[in-house]
């Protein structure tokens, strides 16, 4: 019975430390352009069935809990929270937000498409718009040479005002993409995800519609890491994992008392 309780205090161990590094994370991207923050989802480890409930206890009774015995806890996976971040005015007409669900589309190497939330694009020097790595924005928009303004609608319709036109030009609408399954995203790193098979297939639309968020221009979405929050997550499990700590010095000392005395 002592080591079955080591090894519970040993997995309690390891998913509190699995659980501070994603509060880790999440602080260490406190300030990071559309950045969501992670949260550890705990479950527990398979039961040892001693006594069965409703099982005979005597020749004319039964058992009316039964004996189940846990062998521990660990991290079932990391749950993204998709809650709205903060808006915050950059004056950089290529910055843009989005004010609601959806995600910006990207063409990452090897023609992998990715999605963020980061609108910091720019325009490279072939006037492609592209992340700050030099991703194509997807649907590919071209920005004329010699455009003295760029504006970008609500609903992604991007247009340039060109020497010697008055009117501005349409050069592109951008498109918002949406998931049955945004938590099955797979997240890469550099602020991109993946579709996966939990995600399912991306839905491509105009931003604004059908439960898309409005894209705004000038604008970036901060992180949505609330600080406080997570520090009090952070004590909370530092003490759960001195608890769990101290379980193991208890079980030691009592595994101890019977080698010494009996």
């Amino acid at each position: 019975m002592g080591s079955a309780a080591l090894h519970i205090a040993r997995t309690g161990l390891d998913a509190q430390d699995m659980r501070m590094r994603v509060i880790s994370n999440n602080l260490a991207n406190v300030n990071t352009t559309g950045y969501k923050r992670d949260r550890a989802a705990f479950e527990t480890l398979a039961y040892q069935t001693v006594t069965a409930p409703g099982a005979p206890s005597t020749a004319e009774t039964r058992y009316a809990t039964g004996l189940n015995l846990g062998t521990g806890v660990r991290i079932q996976g990391t749950a993204r929270i998709d809650t709205q971040g903060s808006l915050a005015t950059t004056g950089n007409s290529l910055d843009m937000a989005l004010d609601g669900a959806g995600y910006f589309q990207v063409l990452m190497p090897g023609n992998v498409l990715g999605y963020t939330r980061a609108g910091n694009f720019s325009r490279s020097a072939q006037g492609l718009l592209v992340t700050g790595e030099g991703f194509q924005v997807q649907p590919g928009i071209t920005i004329p040479e010699f455009a003295t303004t760029i504006s970008i609608g609500t609903d992604g319709t991007v247009s340039a005002t060109i020497p010697g036109q008055i009117e501005p030009s349409q050069i592109g609408q951008l498109q918002v993409a949406n998931f049955p399954n945004t938590a099955g995203l797979q997240a890469q790193g550099d602020n991109y995800l993946i579709e996966t098979a939990a995600s399912g297939a991306a839905i491509l639309g105009i931003s604004g519609i059908e439960g898309r968020g409005n894209i705004r221009q000038g604008m970036l979405e901060g992180s949505n890491v609330n600080v406080v929050e997570e520090l009090v997550d952070m004590i909370e499990t530092q003490r759960a994992y001195e608890v769990n700590s101290k379980m193991i010095t208890a079980t030691d000392e009592m595994l101890k008392y019977v080698n010494q005395n009996i």
